[in-house]
């Protein structure tokens, strides 16, 4: 996972995107994605010029963000948390 501001282009793109946020839902088919970003160096300019999208549709990484270790914390809890939702719904299912 990358972590917060880091700057991608994606697949097919040519305009530098920056990640401000990680495993975020979509409003409109709560659908999970792996990243939710913004135009750079422009920043948030409005929800209409957000783009939702996950690490295989990433062309290039330009910058990787700032890690610590608040965030090496923050995504083993985010990615067990993911594992034991993807767990219970597979159980579900049988």
């Amino acid at each position: 996972m990358l972590p917060i501001g880091s700057v991608v282009i994606l697949k097919g793109g040519s305009k530098t995107l920056m990640i401000f946020g990680r495993k975020q839902m979509s409003t409109i088919n709560n659908k999970i994605w792996d990243y939710l970003a913004c135009f750079y160096p422009e920043g948030s300019i409005g929800s209409e010029y957000c783009f939702l999208f996950n690490e295989e549709d990433i062309d290039e990484v330009v910058f990787t963000g700032y890690s610590d270790e608040n965030n090496k914390s923050f995504e083993k809890h985010l990615m067990n948390s993911l594992n034991r939702s993807r767990e219970n719904s597979s159980d579900e299912k049988m």
